[in-house]
C-alpha cells in the first residue's frame, strides 16, 4: 500500500524524476510539499499524482506555462479525478492537434523557401519574391508559428 506521505527519495524513484526537478517544480509553484520538523520534504499522494502528469505533459512537449495553466485549475490538496484529467487532457489535446497540423506543415515544406529572406533558392523567387515575407516579422517566416520572444525565459 501507497504511504499516506511520501519522502522527495519516494517521489523520485516513483515518478521517474530526478530530486533536482521535483525541487525545480516545487520552486515554480507547479506541487507543494510540507516540511516535517526536521525540515525535510514530505510530499502528499495527490503530489504524485500532479508530478506524474507535469511529467507526461512533459514528454508530450506541453510547456510549462500551459501545464502550470492547467494545474490551477486542480486543488492541491487531493488526488486528480477522472474528471479532472478529462479536463485537462481536453486542453491538451487541442495543442497537440494544433502542433501535429504545424510539424506536418514544417514536414511537407521541408525543400522549400522558409522565408528568411536570404532569397537564395532558385524557389524564393516564387514563394518570397522581393522579401516580402520580411513585412510578416523576423525568422524563417514560412514555417515558424509566431516571432520568438527573445525576453522569455526558455523551457526547462
Amino acid at each position: 500500500m501507497a504511504p499516506l506521505e511520501w519522502t522527495v527519495g519516494q517521489v523520485s524513484e516513483r515518478t521517474g524524476l530526478p530530486v533536482s526537478t521535483l525541487h525545480f517544480y516545487e520552486r515554480q509553484g507547479l506541487v507543494k510539499a510540507s516540511r516535517t520538523r526536521g525540515n525535510q520534504r514530505r510530499y502528499s499522494r495527490a503530489a504524485v499524482r500532479r508530478l506524474s502528469i507535469i511529467r507526461f505533459a512533459q514528454e508530450l512537449g506541453i510547456p510549462l506555462k500551459e501545464i502550470a495553466e492547467a494545474l490551477s485549475a486542480l486543488p492541491e490538496d487531493r488526488i486528480a479525478t477522472r474528471e479532472d484529467w478529462e479536463a485537462i487532457s481536453a486542453q491538451w489535446s487541442k495543442l497537440l492537434d494544433e502542433r501535429l497540423a504545424r510539424l506536418q506543415r514544417l514536414r511537407d515544406n521541408l525543400g522549400t523557401c522558409i522565408g528568411c529572406g536570404c532569397l537564395s533558392l532558385d524557389r524564393c523567387v516564387i514563394y518570397n519574391r522581393n522579401d516580402m515575407r520580411a513585412a510578416e516579422g523576423p525568422g524563417p517566416r514560412t514555417l515558424v508559428a509566431g516571432p520568438i520572444d527573445m525576453n522569455a525565459a526558455p523551457e526547462d
